[in-house]
This record gives structure tokens, C-alpha cells and sequence, in this order.
């Protein structure tokens, strides 16, 4: 325990109670980091009736928790889309914490399923924008608050999916996106070694989340099934048989932030159950 005390971190799409970057947010600060949670705030255009995205009560209830264990926390309203939110995001960390060593890139969202010729290009941007463009622009921003930091240096840790590994139908917008996150990992992990900077993904598979249950209920409308269903035969596809919790893939990314992992960089990590398995 204690692994990352004096540690500072951020964590992009932070502040749902039942996502992942909420359980990131607490697991790093229980191992003893100060965290700065971040999140849009409000909807997004393009995403209407898609998913909930999160309030700002909700990321303020987050840096209290997190101030609460002992540590120093501080709330970033970003809209990963836009150069200049990320930028003022950046600033705002700069002003107070100096420098970063952890950062979390895990904001995201999908459009509904539909087959590609069907796909409304609002959509399918929105979704490119948020999880890709986000994740490339938010580290365009604050590498220079990582560069050369004490010790083994800084992390950074990449929210992709099994969806940027294994194609589903219709979910064009949220596969390519994912699997843009995997490669962008792999460059950024080259191009930053040199700066004492460490970059690897996870990739969670199905995972109790508030876009995972719409997804249930989609489903289940589309098969004409009774959502318990859905989820059985989805735990059942599971070599594991069960749907995995947030709190399993924060655990995951606690290891990679660690000096427990400081030889590996440029992975792409599956939290899925055995769902997906390679060599």
C-alpha cells in the first residue's frame, strides 16, 4: 500500500459513481495520490439519449471523498473535444500541482448501434472526438508537466476497450476509435520513453458501468429478450462467468501507475474475463 504517495494524478471522465474513472480516481487515492478529477459536466452534442453523462455535483462529491482519505484533490470541468478547455485544464494544473505524473485518460462515450450505413455522422465524430481526438489532445497538453518527473518517471494510462481489439456490428465509430487509442499508446510509448514517460492501455471488456446497462436494454429491445437474459447469456459468453466490476480495471491501472510495473510500457492490457484471450 502507499505505492503512489507524492504522486499527482488525473483522471479525465472521472466523476460517474458507477463508471471507471470514478473507481480510478479513489483506488489511486487510497494508494496515496493527490488526484485531480475531471469531466465534461453536461451532454454532449451528438450523444442525445445515448448515454447519462455525469453532473458537476457528481465530480465535486468525488474530490471530497478523495480529500476526505488525506489528500489533495482538485476538480477540472473539461470538454476533451475542445483545444482550448484542455488547455485552461492544463493551466489550472500547472498553477497548482506544478507538475503531473499520473494521467488517465478515460473520458469516453458511443453513439447507439447502428450499421454503417445507417450511421448518423454526428455520431460517428462525436465518438471519434471524444474518445481518439480526447485522448491525443488532452496528452498533447500536459506531456510537458511529465517529462523527466522523480524516480521511474510518470505514466500515462489509456482507456481503450476489447471493442478496439474485436469488431462488432454496429458499432463502427466505438471500434475504430478504441483501436486508434491501442496504436496511439504504442506511438506515444516510443516517442515519450525517452522522457522517463510510460504509456499503456487497458482495455475492459463487459464491465458494470451506465453504458454498459443502456447497452443491455438495447439489446435486449433489438432480440426481443427480457434484459436479465441479455446479461446471463452475456456472463455466459465469460470464461469467468460474470460481468466485471469498475473497481477490477481501477485495480489494473493502480498496477500500471505503479513502479510494480516499471518495465512495461506500450501495452495494450484486457480486463475482460477471459473474453478475449491472446498470445
Amino acid at each position: 500500500m502507499g505505492d503512489l504517495s507524492g504522486k499527482t494524478a488525473l483522471v479525465t471522465g472521472a466523476s460517474k459513481p458507477t463508471g471507471i474513472g470514478y473507481a480510478i480516481a479513489l483506488a489511486l487515492a487510497r494508494e496515496g495520490a493527490d488526484v485531480i478529477v475531471s469531466d465534461l459536466g453536461h451532454k454532449l452534442e451528438g450523444f442525445e439519449g445515448y448515454c447519462r453523462f455525469a453532473a458537476m455535483d457528481e465530480v465535486e462529491s468525488l474530490s471530497q471523498k478523495i480529500k476526505d482519505m488525506g489528500r489533495r484533490s482538485l476538480v477540472a470541468q473539461v470538454d476533451v473535444t475542445s483545444q482550448e478547455s484542455i488547455a485552461a485544464m492544463a493551466e489550472k494544473v500547472k498553477a497548482e500541482f506544478g507538475g503531473l505524473d499520473i494521467l488517465c485518460n478515460n473520458a469516453g462515450a458511443a453513439p447507439g448501434p447502428n450499421l454503417i450505413e445507417f450511421q448518423d455522422p454526428k455520431a460517428w465524430h462525436a465518438t471519434l472526438d471524444t474518445n481518439l481526438h480526447g485522448t491525443f489532445f488532452v496528452t498533447r497538453a500536459l506531456v510537458g508537466l511529465m517529462k523527466n518527473r522523480p524516480g521511474t518517471g510518470a505514466v500515462i494510462i489509456n482507456t481503450a476497450s476489447r471493442a478496439g481489439k474485436v469488431p462488432k456490428g454496429g458499432q463502427a465509430a466505438y471500434c475504430v476509435a478504441k483501436a486508434g487509442v491501442i496504436m496511439l499508446t504504442k506511438v506515444m510509448a516510443l516517442e515519450f520513453a525517452p522522457y522517463k514517460i510510460r504509456v499503456n492501455a487497458v482495455c475492459p471488456g463487459q464491465i458494470e458501468t451506465d453504458m454498459r446497462e443502456w447497452g443491455y436494454k438495447l439489446e435486449a429491445f433489438v432480440k426481443a429478450k427480457p434484459v436479465e437474459q441479455v446479461v446471463k447469456d452475456t456472463a455466459d459468453s465469460i470464461p469467468l462467468k460474470r460481468i466485471g466490476k469498475p473497481s477490477e480495471v481501477a485495480e489494473m491501472v493502480v498496477f500500471l501507475a505503479s513502479d510494480k510495473s516499471s518495465y512495461m510500457t506500450g501495452q495494450a492490457i484486457n480486463v475482460t474475463g477471459g473474453q478475449l484471450m491472446e498470445l
